[in-house]
């Protein structure tokens, strides 16, 4: 008989995710990046144009026929496709016809798109994480605890509700390393063709996310070589565990890799290619010609090569190479403290660590340091309006994931010091991703127009709940002029970011609607905390071998 749905680890695991997502929700998309690509979205099946014309010069570029085109990528656009013909049908029923009449935010269509989308990708990215660790190695209650703490105890909590690209692409990269790491073990063609189709989805959000193709093959080779090594060490120590890798040679999968690999992601380039010529008329320029261009024509100022007019060093530590770093306003360190945990439990670790695991560390380090590489020359490279550096968020992300499996599995060789260490850091990290669901992220960014720089801005955050909480906003000389310009922004900082308080405070919606969805945010704490117990129950004492089989479970295609 199989288990019961609430006996296994992996179906409470993806109802907790389910959950605590729909909690953090402020029915808002976040950020005008995401606005903008809705908006592409609406336009791909009403005829409705891209950008409106009062929006430019703020946004938009002049492609084909002098019309205005969005100058991103396609890929968020197609994720949000089903949720807004979702949303904009459930717009037109008559039990909100008077708020939809308001115009006021957050819309009905944006309420029903941000959160059906956050939940959908928080979930999948749950369910590859716990394949993906599984597959290295971990049991289910680390695999479980690492899941957790790449959700919660990073900055892909805070993306979860502000939906930019980021944690779409981190899905799609996780799911390419699962299934071309299967492939590696079990030579499964499927898994390495489905494995090349998430990375090569991912071009057509983001060009950049070719690195991300070049550190999941990086893995691969990787594993097959560090496999390949401890084999030969093991003909000489007979009692070694073998690593699954071990049964595949090393460098003749190259070629059968890349077979299976390229033709895929070719595809998919010539997809996005297709787009920018429908735009833009070009088969090999990138929207970064376009837009560079048109500011200089408002600007002949701006020097030749912009935007990518930095130098990697300029501005010390505030330089595109050592601020991702030591910037108070956009320091890894600060804002996800569980990188420097997981580069301490490599270092420590690595002789223990399994050829995949050392080849995943390798690999999403060597990635990190592409993209930090990659941005340092873009005038914009710490992503402006972000929490932390978003445009390297998601690498450090994938960084992390192996660190609190790894603490769970050697906490008695690590000792009781690294052990306290590490449930610190933790702690500190989910404390801090929390503080950034609290506010609409501009917040601090218009208060350092007043406060300048450098700026502690996870330490601003922190004065910023504790005044608004005990109502001393102005006492403490946190209200400035830049919050209160524009009128719209200034109502979305000066509220709890999530949907009952939004809704309460903008005062369109009727009242008896904003106490309902009160009662289902208590409702849905209520179940969480519940479920969350039933994790730990069941993962503390673990059904019988062959009843729980979740990590054996293969992953459909």
């Amino acid at each position: 008989m199989p288990p019961r749905p609430l006996s296994r680890p992996l179906f409470l695991l993806l109802l907790v995710t389910g959950l605590f997502t729909f909690l953090i929700q402020s029915g808002e998309l976040g950020t005008s990046d995401t606005t903008h690509r809705l908006q592409v979205t609406h336009s791909l099946w009403t005829g409705q144009p891209q950008v409106s014309p009062n929006e430019y010069p703020e946004f938009g570029l002049h492609g084909r026929g002098g019309r205005l085109y969005a100058w991103y990528g396609i890929g968020q656009s197609l994720l949000m496709l089903p949720a807004d013909l979702l949303g904009s049908a459930a717009a037109h029923l008559p039990i909100w016809r008077v708020y939809v009449s308001s115009g006021e935010d957050p819309a009905i269509r944006s309420i029903l798109v941000s959160i059906s989308t956050n939940i959908f990708v928080n979930i999948l990215t749950a369910l590859v994480a716990f394949r993906l660790l599984g597959l290295l190695g971990f049991s289910e209650g680390e695999s479980v605890a690492g899941v957790l703490s790449l959700l919660c105890a990073t900055t892909h909590l805070h993306y979860a509700q502000n939906m930019t690209e980021n944690n779409y692409i981190l899905l799609l990269t996780i799911t390419g390393f699962v299934l071309q790491y299967r492939w590696l073990t079990t030579g499964n063609g499927r898994a390495l063709f489905w494995g090349s189709a998430a990375l090569g989805l991912n071009l057509l959000t983001r060009l950049t996310t070719i690195l991300d193709i070049l550190g999941a093959g990086c893995f691969i080779l990787l594993a097959a070589l560090f496999s390949r090594y401890d084999t030969q060490r093991a003909n000489d120590q007979p009692g070694t565990a073998p690593d699954a890798t071990r049964k595949v040679p090393a460098l003749s999968t190259l070629g059968t890799y890349l077979r299976g690999a390229l033709p895929v992601y070719a595809v998919l380039l010539v997809i996005d290619r297709i787009y920018q010529y429908i735009r833009f008329g070009s088969w090999t320029n990138t929207y970064v010609a376009y837009f560079a261009r048109e500011q200089r024509m408002a600007d002949p100022t701006l020097p030749a090569n912009f935007p990518f007019n930095r130098g990697l060093f300029e501005g010390g530590l505030n330089s595109g190479v050592l601020g991702p770093f030591f910037m108070p306003e956009k320091s890894v360190f600060l804002f996800d403290p569980i990188f420097p945990l997981a580069l301490l439990l490599t270092v420590l670790l690595w002789k223990r660590q399994s050829p995949a695991m050392r080849a995943f560390a390798v690999a999403t380090l060597g990635m990190l340091a592409a993209y930090v590489l990659f941005y340092a020359r873009y005038n914009w490279w710490a992503g402006d309006f972000a929490w932390g550096d978003r445009y390297i968020s998601s690498a450090v992300e994938l960084t992390t994931l192996l660190a609190i499996p790894l603490l769970l599995r050697y906490r008695r060789i690590l000792g009781p010091a690294v052990w306290y260490l590490g449930l610190t850091i933790t702690g500190i990290s989910v404390v801090i991703q929390c503080t950034s669901l609290a506010f609409w992220v501009p917040l601090e960014i218009y208060q350092m127009e007043t406060f300048g720089h450098p700026t502690w801005v996870v330490f601003l955050r922190f004065k910023n709940i504790a005044a608004f909480a005990l109502h001393k906003r102005a006492a403490w000389g946190l209200d400035t002029f830049a919050m209160f310009q524009d009128s719209w922004d200034a109502a979305h900082i000066t509220t709890w970011n999530f949907l009952p308080s939004l809704l309460r405070h903008i005062g369109a919606a009727p009242l008896w609607a904003v106490h309902v969805l009160y009662g289902v945010w208590a409702a849905a704490t209520l179940v969480l905390l519940l479920v969350s117990a039933r994790l730990i129950r069941v993962l503390k004492h673990p059904a019988p071998k062959g009843r729980a089989a979740d990590l054996a479970q293969p992953i459909p295609g």
